[in-house]
C-alpha cells in the first residue's frame, strides 16, 4: 500500500452502501458458518506508539550484531553507497508490483531494462532477463532451459554450493530429471571425470565461478568439454568477482545465473534477496520471467517495452517451463543503483580489495596455525583451512564480536573477506585463532 489512508465510519458505510450490503459481515455470507471466527483472536491488545517502540527495541536487542564478519557461503557484506537507499526508499518504487500494463509504468520498465544491461555487460552474455527469486532458483531455472526432448541430465559439479544444488534436485524432482555430480580434484571441478559423464542424455553442466570452496574454475576448459560432449554450460557466478576475472560468455558459456545479493541489497537475515540470469541470443526465447526492450514512441521519444515475458499465468499449468510468478523489481533496482553508483571503476576496486583482504586473510591464519587446504589453488575472496576445532574456536572469535568462518565437513572451515573488512580485524582474528590452537 502506498500512504496509509484511514477510513472513516461514514466512508464504510458509504461503500457498503454502493456495495449493497449493511454490514461489513455481509461480505463473508458465503462462508459456512462453522469455519468463521466467532471470538476475538488470542492476541495482545493494541499498544500506543511508544509502548511498541520500546518491545520492538528490546526484541531487536537480542539480535546478536557482528562488528567483524569473516562468513559468506553465498551472501556476502559489502558496502553499500547511500544513494541506493536514497533511491530505491522513494515510495513509488518501493510500492511498485507486477507491471500488468507494462507500457504504462515507463519508470519500473526503464529500471529493469537497466538492471538487465547491467547484468550482461557483467556477465558477457547477450540477453538477461529480470524476476528471478535468488541465485539457486536461477540456476534451477538455467537447468531447465537446457532441457531437450532427448537430453535431460544434468550434471552438478561436487564444487557448487550445497544449497544450489539441493534447489537444482528439487527442481529436477518434479519433472523426474536425473541430477548426477561431477567429482573433484584439488578443490576443483575434475575434467577428467567429467569426461566419461558426458554421455547422449545430458542437457548441461552447472559450474560455480568463483565455486563454494572459493577456487577459481577453469572455466575455458570445462565449456570445451561441454560442448564436446553436446551438453550445454551454465554458470554461476559471482557478480563483483566478474569485475576482475574472465566472464562466462568470454569463455563461451551458454547461460550465466548467480546471486544478486552483493550488488547493494543488504544481508537481511537472509532475503530477500535477488537472481539473476543471461544468456546467448541463441537462448533469449528460453528465458523465464520478462524481458524489457527499448525503442522509441510514436513521437520519437525513447520509450521501454516488456519485448518478451514467459509468465506461468499466460498459459496451462501443464505446459509451463517456469514457477515465476512474483516482481523482484524492487532488488533489480537496488542492483541497478548500486552499479551506477559504483561505476566500472569502483566495482573493480571492490573487488581488488576482496582478492587483497582475503588473501591477507588467509596467510594470517596460516601463520596463526591453520594451514589451507587448497594453498595451490587460485581464489578470489573465499578459502577454506584445515579447523580441528571449530566450536571452540568460533566461540572465541564470537567473544570478540567477531563472526567466524563457516565450519564444513571433515574439520575444515570456509572463510571470507570483502572490502569491509579491516587490517586490525585480520590481525585480530588471527590473534583469537593462535591462542586457540595454539594455547
Amino acid at each position: 500500500m502506498a500512504t496509509y489512508v484511514p477510513v472513516t465510519r461514514e466512508e464504510e458505510a458509504f461503500m457498503l452502501e454502493a456495495c449493497g450490503l449493511r454490514q461489513l459481515d455481509d461480505l463473508y455470507g458465503d462462508v459456512p458458518s462453522s469455519v468463521r471466527l466467532r471470538t476475538p483472536l488470542n492476541i495482545p491488545s493494541g499498544m500506543a506508539e511508544m509502548g511498541v517502540r520500546r518491545e520492538m527495541e528490546r526484541l531487536a536487542g537480542q539480535n546478536t550484531v557482528f562488528p567483524a564478519v569473516f562468513r559468506g557461503a553465498g551472501a556476502y557484506r559489502h558496502m553499500i553507497p547511500a544513494i541506493v537507499d536514497t533511491v530505491t526508499g522513494h515510495e513509488a518504487f518501493r510500492t511498485a508490483y507486477t507491471p500488468y500494463q507494462a507500457e504504462i509504468s515507463q519508470g519500473v520498465l526503464q529500471s529493469i531494462f537497466e538492471f538487465q544491461t547491467d547484468i550482461c555487460e557483467l556477465t558477457g552474455m547477450e540477453a538477461a532477463n529480470a524476476s528471478v527469486y535468488d541465485g539457486a532458483c536461477a540456476a534451477a531455472e538455467g537447468c531447465e532451459m537446457c532441457r531437450e526432448r532427448k537430453r535431460s541430465r544434468i550434471l552438478v559439479s561436487e564444487s557448487v554450493d550445497p544449497k544450489i544444488l539441493s534447489v537444482i534436485r528439487t527442481y529436477a524432482f518434479g519433472r523426474d530429471v536425473p541430477v548426477e555430480t561431477v567429482p573433484l580434484l584439488n578443490g576443483v571441478t575434475d575434467p577428467a571425470a567429467l569426461a566419461p559423464l558426458l554421455k547422449e542424455d545430458v542437457s548441461c553442466l552447472v559450474v560455480q565461478q568463483p565455486n563454494f570452496f572459493g577456487c577459481l574454475e577453469d572455466l575455458d576448459a570445462l565449456t570445451q568439454r561441454a560442448h564436446e560432449g553436446g551438453a550445454r554450460i551454465v554458470v554461476h557466478c559471482n557478480p563483483i568477482a566478474m569485475a576482475i576475472l574472465k566472464t562466462p560468455g568470454e569463455c563461451g558459456a551458454d547461460i550465466a545465473v548467480g546471486e544478486g545479493q552483493p550488488l547493494g541489497i543488504p544481508l537481511s537475515w537472509g532475503g530477500p534477496y535477488l537472481g539473476f540470469m543471461a544468456c546467448t541470443a541463441k537462448l533469449m526465447r528460453r528465458l523465464p520471467g520478462r524481458i524489457v526492450g527499448e525503442t522509441t514512441d510514436a513521437e520519437g521519444r525513447r520509450a521501454f517495452v516488456l519485448t518478451l515475458q514467459a509468465r506461468e499465468q499466460h498459459i496451462r499449468r501443464e505446459k509451463a517451463s517456469s514457477n515465476i510468478c512474483s516482481n523482484e523489481a524492487l532488488c533489480a533496482m537496488r542492483a541497478a543503483a548500486y552499479l551506477a553508483a559504483m561505476g566500472p571503476n569502483g566495482l573493480k576496486q571492490a573487488a581488488l580489495q576482496c582478492a587483497a583482504k582475503a588473501h591477507y586473510l588467509q596467510k594470517a591464519l596460516e601463520e596463526a596455525g591453520l594451514a589451507p587446504v587448497y594453498p595451490d589453488q587460485p581464489f578470489f575472496h573465499e578459502f577454506v583451512t584445515e579447523c580441528p576445532d571449530a566450536e571452540r574456536l568460533l566461540a572465541a572469535l564470537r567473544k570478540e564480536g567477531i563472526l567466524g568462518g563457516l565450519p564444513l565437513a571433515g574439520k575444515r572451515m570456509l572463510w571470507c573477506a570483502t572490502e569491509m573488512n579491516t587490517r586490525e580485524e585480520m590481525d585480530r582474528a588471527a590473534a583469537v585463532v593462535r591462542e586457540v590452537i595454539r594455547p
